[in-house]
């Protein structure tokens, strides 16, 4: 009886048959997902478990590193975030995704960062299809060649540090995030392309380049979209929120880079001379230059704005960091070598989250065991900073800023330090961003550039995307008596 009315129902209702039909097949996919899926046993949200739409959300909104945190704190260190994405809030995870073997490949949400529609070295999926591109430009990111080019970081950090003190004797509040982001950007451009962009002499409120930075920090939002629709919601998203200065800002990068290719002199070593030379076409040279303008700006300028925050907030640090570098140029040695000076950048790094989201991989063929669970191949596995970093286990105190846990750090806060991720597809720029890192904050100790500063947040609030935005695009210091 009841099916022939359903029967009577659909005929003479063909929308309450399609809606039915619809109720009737998300309620099997949830089922099955719930209770038959081979990850039904890892422990976390029903809804995540259901539809990708639940991380697509946070991911969205930006709280996604906070909300899966407080999961874990519920449900355990092996949390399922989506009907095939698991987080894993332990350390000992690391090993195997991430080094052993050259780690697991990158999973697919990564293409959502290709620029113009080319892959970039960072957004390449294999290693593969890395290789030819990454091959050509790696020694330019040795420490042996970071440090013979000192002298060209040390030009533009002293820039750096010239505005930053012109801009504190105004008495106006200062966005040092600016200032930062443009000393990042000229520090990446004068030695990986032999040409400074020229931010920091823009003198601007906001660099020429912060628009075209933070359209692709935005393209974190929909990080965790399913792939059907996330290229169309990205492109509403574009239509809503560009404006002239958005445009203005992608031409002159634009313009900045198609120069610079053109210009690249064979044999000079630069990053596009060295990509032109492996027969890499200029358009996709022109990428990877973008890509590093991108990516090079935004996490260092975050990271060097929020060692100056810290530091500006705690004077007793400060205090002691400016006192091992001046003795350490006394001894005629390195300040960067210093112990103290390093805890600073390392603590920073530890709690800037510049990073703070998971970095997916996806299980190779024959699946893994992680402890007490197997994930089936194709699984999408990951570990955040921003959890491991915050572990009381390991960090005692983990929101309080403390350089001085680094003097003698223990294996497993080495272990969980993943400020740049870990493995053959960390950061490509790494030394190269420690050594601005280290440099930075050795000039504004040995200049007392902090002097007098106070903050004008009490807090950093960020969205919490692949590339963390801070609310309100501010970090703000001000000289003077309160």
């Amino acid at each position: 009886m009841a099916l022939s009315t359903l029967v009577e129902a659909a005929t003479t209702n063909p929308s309450l048959a399609i809606i039915s039909f619809v109720a009737g097949y998300i309620s099997c996919v949830c089922v099955y997902r719930l209770f038959f899926h081979p990850l039904s046993k890892i422990p976390g949200p029903p809804v995540a478990a259901c539809t990708s739409l639940w991380l697509a959300y946070h991911t969205y909104i930006g709280d996604e590193a906070t909300a899966i945190y407080d999961l874990h704190r519920k449900y355990g260190p092996v949390l399922r975030v989506g009907p095939e994405d698991i987080d894993i809030a332990e350390g000992d995870a690391i090993e195997a995704i991430y080094l052993e073997r050259g780690g697991f490949q990158k999973s697919r949400p990564y293409t959502k960062f290709d620029i113009d529609g080319h892959p970039t070295i960072f957004s390449t999926l294999t290693m593969d299809e890395r290789a030819s591109r990454a091959k050509a430009v790696v020694p330019l990111f040795s420490t042996a060649s970071i440090r013979n080019s000192n002298r060209v970081l040390c030009e533009v950090i002293d820039a750096f540090i010239s505005r930053l003190r012109h801009e504190a004797a105004t008495g106006q509040a200062v966005n040092v995030l600016n200032l930062t982001r443009s000393m990042a950007v000229d520090a990446v451009s004068s030695y990986l392309f032999q040409q400074n962009y020229g931010g920091i002499a823009e003198g601007a409120s906001e660099m020429s380049a912060s628009q075209f930075v933070d359209a692709y920090v935005g393209v974190g939002a929909f990080f965790y979209f399913p792939e059907r629709i996330a290229g169309l919601a990205m492109r509403i998203f574009d239509m809503l929120t560009s404006n002239e200065h958005t445009m203005k800002s992608f031409q002159v990068v634009d313009d900045f880079v198609r120069k610079l290719v053109a210009s690249a002199a064979p044999e000079s070593g630069s990053y596009p001379s060295r990509l032109l030379e492996r027969s890499i076409n200029e358009k996709q040279t022109r990428v990877e230059c973008k890509d590093l303008i991108f990516a090079g700006s935004d996490s260092t300028g975050m990271n060097t704005a929020m060692v100056i925050w810290y530091l500006s907030r705690n004077a007793e640090i400060y205090d002691r960091l400016k006192q091992e570098v001046l003795q350490k140029n006394q001894d005629k040695e390195d300040p960067t070598a210093g112990p103290y000076l390093r805890g600073v950048v390392r603590e920073t790094l530890r709690l800037s989250w510049a990073n703070p989201t998971r970095l997916p991989r996806m299980v190779p063929a024959g699946g893994w065991k992680y402890k007490d669970f197997y994930f089936p191949s194709g699984t999408n596995v990951g570990v955040s900073a921003w959890q491991i970093h915050q572990e009381e286990d390991v960090f005692p105190e983990p929101r309080e800023f403390r350089p001085e846990r680094w003097l003698n750090p223990s294996d497993k806060m080495l272990r969980n330090f993943f400020a740049f991720g870990k493995g053959n597809r960390t950061c490509i720029a790494q030394n190269l961003a420690l050594t601005e890192l280290m440099l930075a904050t050795q000039k504004i100790a040995e200049t007392d550039a902090l002097r007098g500063a106070r903050t004008v947040q009490d807090k950093i609030e960020i969205y919490e995307w692949f590339n963390s935005r801070v609310k309100g695009e501010k970090i703000e210091l001000i000289w003077g008596k309160a």
